[in-house]
This record gives structure tokens, C-alpha cells and sequence, in this order.
């Protein structure tokens, strides 16, 4: 059966249409006995028993899910309305509820079929205590029939309309949950990458330059107090740093090298530290006519500093690496380059938990639109050069 059976306004057409019924077939019995019809005993045994048949199979639900045992219920009210129409004249408008009847409970196909049958039934009958075939006797059924036709088949393409919006709406809206769902996602990835890049560059990079300090103190003594103190002081110094990068990193503020500060100076301040951490000698250029950055490019800018600074000291076996800032018009730039064993950049091996080195530093420029350039070769140091882009100066 169509889904739309179920509606409540089709539920309330439904019990309309009942009454209709019984009503016309009622009428049959009123006017035979009024009119003191000659076959008013027939009349009233046949509307009666064609009233029963109906109130029994619209009282049956299984004449509401099964097309089969509805046809046989409306074949049976056929039979006893013909019946009841060759004996009264009033009987012909009972046709105009069965076509409902017909039209809902059938196939389309079998609907229409019965219809028409209904309507020629209609207009032979009533012709026939006419004694004539007019007009009038034809239009009567015939208009009947197509009102019927018009508003069933007018309901059911509304019915489908509206279920076929109400799909797309319930699309839409799971759609809408999809995409927030993977909007979510997706900042949560981007926030544990940043977070990623930020450990690796800031705490971890501190941490390391703590271990080497104090692996270097540790050797000194007890033949050099004076020189294992002094690493022990800049580890202290070191520690002090990173715990308050920790604490401003967890509230997500600028760090505090760059606080109080510009980039230039805090980048001279890491170069001296890196010195002092036991690792090669480190010189710092400034070139050009520093100008105020915005925050994210001062940030970025010190970050890819210290992990570079950090890869030459732990992993290039340098003996110098040259920092250099350089400020141009339309852009600022940070070169990086030791004079260590270098590597092969096709040799790396895959990334995984540690290697938030080189990928960092590169989605770092990424990020704000700029360029991050490494070249290198096994016993040719490493040159690493950062380009972010700025507005053009008047």
C-alpha cells in the first residue's frame, strides 16, 4: 500500500468518505419507502446487506494492507451496488465514494480500470430507469469520476513531492552533521600538529640543550669546577626558560623571548645560548632595515631559528653555523647554514614521532604563505633558507 495512506489527513478523508457512503445507500432506503417503491422490500434487504459488506471491510485491516483482499472486498460491494442501483435511481450516487474507494485501494493501473467500469455501470443504470441516454445522464458519472481521478492522482504527486523534500532536507541536515563532524576533525588535527611543532621547537628543544649542558659538567668535573659551574648555571638558565615557554605555551601566548623584546634581539639571544650550550660557534647577521612584523611571522620566524639552531648543534658535527635575518620590501628572510657532515634529503627516513624537525619548520612557512628551502649534501653542511612574504612598503 501507498505510505501515504497512513496520514492523518488521509486517515480523516478516509472516515469522510465512509460516512458518504453509508449516507447515499441510506438515501436509496429513505426515498424507496417515502416513495412507496414497488420493490422496497429488495431495496432495503440489498442496501442493508450492501451496508453491512461495507462497514465489515472497512472494519478489516486486512483490507487496508493487501491490495488482493481489497479487490475482493470492493468486488463484492460492486455486485450488491448494481444490484441495488437496477432497483432505485438514487443508488447511482454511490458511485461517486466508490471511486475514492477504487482510486485508494487499488494499483493505479487497477484503480483507473475500475473506475471507468464504475462509471459506465453509473451511466447505463441510471439511463435505464431515465429511459433515455442524455446529456445529463452522462455528464453526471463521467464529471464524478474525473473529480476523483483529479484529486487522488493531485494528492499522491503532492504526497510525493513533499516526501521527496522532506529527503532532501533530512540529506542536508545529516550532510550539515557530516561536515561539522570533519570541520572538527580537522581542527583537531591542525591543533595537534601545531602542538606538535611547538613541543618539538620549544620544551624539547630546551630539555636537549639542558642534557648537553649538564653531560658537559658532568665530565668537567671534578678537574674543572670552575667551567662545570658555569655549564650548570646556563642549564639552570636553560630550565627557567623553558618553564616559563611551558606556561606561556599552555595559555597560548607570545613567547617570552619576543615579549619584551624584538625577533632580532631574541634570535641574537638563542644564537649566544646556543654557544654557551657546548655546540659550535655561532655567528648572528642582521641585514636591512628591521621593520615590525606581525606576531605570527616573528613567532614562526624564532621557531624554525631554534630547531635549526638545535639540528646543527645535535646532529651536524659542526664547527660554525651563521644565522642571518635579512629585511627586504616585499619580504623577510632567515638563512641557517652550518658547516657540518650534511645529509641526503632523500634518505630520511619516514616520519614518525621524533621527526617534527624539518616538516614543522616547513609547515611553518606554509602556513603564512611562505617559502622554506634546504640544501645539503653528504659532507657539504647544510644551508637552510626561510622566505615569508610581506606587504609592499610606500
Amino acid at each position: 500500500m501507498d505510505p501515504s495512506s497512513n496520514t492523518p489527513l488521509v486517515r480523516v478523508l478516509r472516515g469522510c468518505l465512509h460516512l458518504m457512503f453509508v449516507a447515499l445507500v441510506a438515501l436509496s432506503i429513505v426515498r424507496a419507502v417515502l416513495g412507496d417503491a414497488p420493490d422496497v422490500v429488495a431495496i432495503v434487504v440489498i442496501a442493508v446487506l450492501l451496508g453491512a459488506v461495507y462497514t465489515a471491510g472497512a472494519l478489516w485491516p486486512r483490507a487496508r494492507t493487501s491490495r488482493s483482499a481489497a479487490a475482493q472486498w470492493l468486488v463484492v460491494v460492486g455486485v450488491l451496488w448494481i444490484a441495488l442501483l437496477v432497483l432505485s435511481p438514487e443508488a447511482v450516487y454511490v458511485a461517486f465514494p466508490l471511486y475514492f474507494l477504487q482510486l485508494h485501494l487499488l494499483s493505479p493501473r487497477w484503480g483507473l480500470t475500475a473506475v471507468v467500469a464504475t462509471t459506465i455501470a453509473a451511466i447505463g443504470g441510471f439511463s435505464w430507469h431515465q429511459g433515455a441516454l442524455t446529456v445529463g445522464v452522462v455528464i453526471g458519472p463521467a464529471l464524478g469520476a474525473t473529480v476523483a481521478v483529479a484529486v487522488v492522482f493531485g494528492y499522491d504527486a503532492l504526497y510525493r513531492e513533499s516526501e521527496q523534500r522532506r529527503r532532501l532536507i533530512e540529506e542536508l541536515t545529516a550532510t550539515r552533521g557530516e561536515l561539522a563532524a570533519a570541520e572538527h576533525a580537522a581542527g583537531a588535527l591542525a591543533e595537534r600538529e601545531r602542538l606538535a611543532r611547538e613541543i618539538h621547537d620549544t620544551l624539547a628543544q630546551g630539555l636537549s640543550s639542558i642534557q648537553l649542558l649538564l653531560r658537559a659538567s658532568e665530565r668537567m668535573l671534578p678537574e674543572r669546577p670552575d667551567e662545570a659551574r658555569e655549564h650548570v648555571v646556563h642549564a639552570r638558565e636553560t630550565a627557567v626558560s623553558n618553564l616559563e615557554e611551558a606556561r606561556r605555551f599552555v595559555r597560548a601566548l607570545t613567547p617570552p623571548d619576543l615579549e619584551n623584546s624584538s625577533l632580532s634581539a631574541a634570535l641574537e639571544r638563542l644564537c649566544a645560548n646556543a654557544f654557551h650550550a657546548g655546540g659550535p660557534v655561532v655567528d648572528w647577521t642582521l641585514s636591512g632595515t628591521p621593520v615590525p612584523l606581525p606576531i605570527a611571522h616573528e613567532v614562526a620566524l624564532l621557531r624554525i631559528a631554534q630547531s635549526a639552531l638545535a639540528n646543527a648543534v645535535q646532529h651536524s658535527q659542526a664547527d660554525r653555523v651563521a644565522v642571518t635575518l635579512s629585511y627586504m620590501d616585499t619580504e623577510v628572510a632567515l638563512d641557517v647554514v652550518d658547516d657540518g657532515v650534511g645529509f641526503d634529503p632523500d634518505a630520511l627516513p619516514p616520519r614518525t614521532d621524533r621527526g617534527f624537525g624539518l616538516p614543522g619548520m616547513r609547515a611553518r612557512a606554509r602556513s603564512l604563505h611562505g617559502t622554506m628551502v634546504v640544501e645539503t649534501a653528504p659532507g657539504e653542511g647544510t644551508a637552510i633558507a626561510v622566505t615569508l612574504p610581506l606587504e609592499v612598503r610606500a
